[in-house]
């Protein structure tokens, strides 16, 4: 078989190899864990037992950094981390020193970028973007093609539905003053936003607060309340029906 296996990995038994996979350096693999084609695992990474690594999926990228960027990329990050019965899509890149939590599903072409760590028990969905200094709780739903900006904060129970795009910077990459003032966006437990909706820097959507599809967010939205509307603005009070309380036993 056409593979590259380091002799100082650790491969767990019954784990299975595809065809063209490099496993690096120091990886460490679990047990019962299927590895698909061509799939990349760069040194020190650390996969749990029964994980599903689809094809062309990136474990341990190390990033790119631009002349011009603000940011430099640091030379001690530690390697990535995947908890115990994950799924990992097709065409995924999760970078270096990110945390991925047990039970976790991270659909095709989505990317992780480094510093992030993400609980159990998350749904992270197709060609989903979550940038760098990102914390996600538990039981978190992120659809399609949703964007999580850098230095934001999600907590437990929460939903982002597709196309949701979130911004960390009020001065559109001008003006040095930008540099104090980077801050992503915090969604508390239970909170939710529809689809298409816009989140701009800062912002806090407090507990079970929900944002209506297209909802363009300029200020924090309110426990219990659902905003919409361009710039959003308070609409009516949630269901009691909806409130997290009440639907703690959905899976």
């Amino acid at each position: 078989m056409n593979q590259f296996i380091a002799d100082s990995a650790k491969i767990g038994k019954e784990t299975k190899i595809g065809f063209n996979a490099i496993i690096s350096e120091n990886v460490v693999i679990g047990k019962n864990c299927q590895i698909g084609h061509n799939v990349i695992i760069h040194e020190g990474s650390e996969i749990g037992n029964f994980v599903r690594i689809d094809d062309n999926t990136i474990i341990g990228k190390k990033p790119l950094s631009s002349p011009r960027s603000i940011f430099k990329v640091a030379s001690d990050l530690k390697p990535t981390k995947i908890g115990n019965q994950c799924q990992i899509g097709a065409n995924v890149v999760i970078y270096v020193q990110s945390i991925i939590g047990e039970n976790c599903l991270i659909a095709d072409l989505a990317t992780i970028r480094e510093n992030v760590e993400i609980g159990k028990l998350n749904i992270i969905g197709r060609n989903v973007s979550v940038e760098n200094f990102v914390k996600i709780g538990e039981r978190c739903k992120l659809e399609t093609n949703c964007y999580i900006t850098a230095y934001s904060k999600i907590e437990d129970y929460c939903f982002i539905a597709p196309m949701v795009a979130t911004s960390n910077d009020n001065f559109m990459a001008r003006d040095k003053e930008r540099y104090k003032h980077f801050k992503g966006i915090t969604m508390k437990k239970g909170s939710r936003i529809g689809v298409n909706a816009t989140i701009l820097p800062g912002k806090i959507i407090h507990e079970d607060g929900v944002v209506a599809a297209g909802s363009l967010v300029t200020k924090d939205v309110s426990k219990n309340e659902l905003w919409l509307g361009s710039p959003a603005k308070v609409n009516r009070k949630v269901p009691e029906v909806q409130l997290l309380k009440n639907n703690l036993d959905e899976k």
